[in-house]
């Protein structure tokens, strides 16, 4: 019985979690309160993941650079490629969550959140003293998530302005990653687990409302991603690589079928890699670098759907945010979608990061986790789209793409 459980996907279990979770609170109704500890428990996990994976990531990703020099002519053009669609993603996000305002009118009252924090009124200079860490090892332990970032990728780019004295330190990093995201696989096996104890307690507690809600931000979750594949990709690839975009998307339509049936941009790399190489003339040099920098940094569906669910967890839970919070979940959004291990599950993770950052209470994570899998399929869709768009964009920039073997992608 065991071995069929583990033998059977993670995503199939969390999906029959949800179903079960959700019958048995409208069957048991607010009694189902009684199981919630479970659901907690599972959140509990996820938050002892962020600091860890979150710093040893972001190191480990600026340090595997190798060399300062790689940020050349290739190098720079992607990570502000990679910058900026990030960017634009995560405005995306907050601007349907905005619009729709899918989590507007949910009574949640039942939930007991807790108190709902002020908004914040730290002024601009307060805001740029306080990413600037003068304690990392009090930062750490406090959770503070922006001024850790800053601290990770000054010992990333250390490390590798150390050069081969570095190395020991890098490979360490590499290391302590690697085992991060073994330990967030064991954790996220406990998902089916919390999924069903959390939806039992939001359907006996909310009801029909609570789904209507969820439906309504997976909804918005695929309206994203589609936008940011059908306008902003394709303008990279028609605008900046000046390619046929049908060409390209029958060029990478294996990789993105790789990548949203795992939903692991990790597990689509190789695939990512082989379509760049051989379905769209871009050299190995180039392609192995850009989309294996793109594996570890550009999560562009990420990055969107973190603004759109923090934007839905301030509006079920009636958290006023400014734009000074706006601003922050960009930021925090962009570069916390970069420590996203390129595995399944990591999005939850980010989402206690960027909530935590904005008091929008960690409750909303009982809302989501059901459905995760299902937006995480299509926002590692997205992001794979993502890697290749701007590799085939750089690569005609540096004339490292063979044209005649992108065009020839039309007999693929």
């Amino acid at each position: 019985m065991l071995r069929k459980w583990f033998a059977t996907p993670l995503w199939k279990r969390v999906i029959a979690a949800l179903v079960l979770g959700i019958a048995t609170g409208f069957i048991w109704g607010p009694e189902a309160e009684s199981i919630k500890w479970i659901g907690d428990a599972f959140v509990r996990a996820i938050r002892m993941l962020v600091v860890p994976l979150v710093f040893l990531s972001l190191v480990a990703g600026v340090a595997s650079i190798g060399d300062l020099r790689k940020l050349g002519a290739v190098g720079w053009r992607a990570m502000l490629l990679f910058v900026v669609t990030g960017q634009i993603a995560v405005w995306l996000g907050l601007g349907l969550g905005t619009l729709f305002a899918p989590g507007s009118g949910l009574d949640t009252t039942a939930l007991n959140p807790g108190p709902v924090p002020e908004p914040a009124t730290t002024s601009a200079v307060d805001m740029v003293l306080s990413i600037i860490p003068d304690n990392p090892v009090a930062v750490m332990a406090d959770g503070q998530v922006l001024p850790l970032i800053v601290f990770a990728l000054l010992v990333g780019i250390g490390i590798v302005m150390a050069k081969e004295q570095g190395e020991p330190l890098a490979r360490l990093f590499d290391s302590g990653a690697v085992v991060m995201q073994k330990v967030t696989g064991i954790v996220m096996e406990l998902t089916p687990f919390g999924v069903f104890a959390l939806m039992a307690w939001v359907a006996g507690t909310l009801g029909l409302d609570a789904l209507s809600a969820l439906g309504q931000l997976v909804l918005l979750n695929y309206l994203g991603c589609l936008l940011i594949i059908g306008l902003m990709y394709t303008a990279i690839v028609r605008l900046l690589a000046g390619l046929p975009v049908i060409a390209f998307f029958r060029g990478i339509v294996d990789a993105a079928a790789v990548a949203y049936s795992t939903a692991s941009s990790n597990a689509a790399l190789p695939v990512t890699l082989r379509c760049a190489q051989r379905n769209l003339g871009v050299s190995r040099p180039t392609s192995s670098f850009v989309i294996s920098l793109g594996a570890t940094i550009n999560m562009d569906g990420t990055a969107m759907y973190l603004g759109l669910a923090t934007i839905f967890g301030a509006q079920i839970f009636g958290v006023d945010l400014t734009f000074a919070d706006y601003l922050l979940i960009s930021v925090l959004a962009t570069v916390g979608s970069v420590g996203a291990a390129g595995i399944p599950g990591t999005g939850l993770i980010m989402m206690a990061l960027v909530f935590g950052a904005v008091g929008v209470p960690l409750e909303t994570i009982a809302f989501v986790a059901g459905v995760d899998r299902i937006m995480d399929m299509m926002r590692t869709a997205t992001n794979v789209t993502g890697d290749s768009a701007v590799t085939v964009a750089v690569a005609t920039m540096t004339g490292e793409i063979d044209r005649a073997e992108m065009i020839s992608a039309d007999d693929i």
